[in-house]
């Protein structure tokens, strides 16, 4: 059995593999065709233009709703391993899949309003993926801090911390290099600025912004990554209930009312 076979361990890699190509290949169009910078341009900038905008919105709303599924198989393998009186976990367990799903929200808004359509809706939905999902990868890692070591190793656990850690440097260096660039370049329109000169004032702190963003998004990536040997125990099994009316019919003759027991779908009633 190959390994992508084994439990669901294929969402999350699928997940990994389809979010990277994702950036990879709007950047590399974007580059190729000349519409933004290559050293380090935003992640949005790589997809304000046809035709690699086109390819980014699709792939960036496909990686959203695998986002979305792999953060309710992990909410739903914790909550069934977790015991009712382990009440802390349930709770970082059901923040975990809020701050998840909200990060999700805010991938899919950034797919489907680029900058050059309405900023600040674009805005919104960046501050949606980013915030809500560096706080996903903090309290996922107190998940792991409380799982270990009946579910997983230590080193799962260390490895989730450092990621942890990665993307909280990642958004406070995003934030203040940004604040630091809007301070040096006042007049100048940055939101819908795509291409930089070396000479201009607030080009290093754009660089440092840039980098931070890419070292943020990757740092998502790579902690998805690690839930690839968690899912390996997870199976998937699909059971159909189906729900019928009992009917008692009534019926006369002989003198004596009988009661007859009975079964009908309610699709067969004329009802669902």
């Amino acid at each position: 059995m190959w390994w992508f076979q084994q439990g669901l361990c294929w969402l999350p890699a699928a997940l990994v593999i389809w979010s990277t190509a994702t950036f990879v290949l709007s950047y590399s169009i974007a580059v190729f065709l000349g519409h933004t910078d290559a050293v380090l341009p935003y992640i949005s900038d790589t997809g304000t233009q046809v035709p690699e905008r086109c390819l980014f919105g699709f792939m960036l709303s496909v990686t959203s709703f695998l986002g979305a599924a792999t953060i309710y198989v992990r909410y739903k393998q914790v909550q069934t391993l977790t015991s009712p009186s382990e009440h802390v976990l349930h709770l970082l367990n059901g923040v975990g899949i809020i701050l998840g799903y909200l990060s999700c929200c805010g991938m899919c808004i950034v797919a489907n309003f680029q900058k050059t359509d309405l900023i600040g809706v674009h805005l919104v939905g960046a501050g949606m993926t980013f915030a809500p999902g560096a706080l996903y990868i903090l309290v996922q890692t107190g998940v792991s801090y409380r799982m270990q070591p009946r579910f997983h190793g230590t080193g799962i656990l260390w490895t989730r911390t450092a990621v942890g850690l990665w993307a909280l440097v990642s958004i406070v260096t995003l934030f203040v290099s940004s604040i630091i660039m809007y301070d040096e370049e006042p007049n100048v329109d940055l939101i819908t600025k795509v291409r930089w000169e070396s000479t201009e004032s607030g080009y290093i702190a754009h660089l440092v912004s840039a980098a931070a963003e890419w070292s943020l998004a990757f740092s998502f990536i790579f902690f998805f990554l690690t839930y690839i040997r968690d899912f390996k125990k997870l199976r998937l099994r699909v059971q159909a209930i189906l729900q019928c009316n009992h009917l008692y019919n009534y019926a006369h003759y002989d003198g004596r009312v009988h009661v007859h027991h009975g079964e009908r779908s309610p699709l067969l009633a004329g009802s669902i």
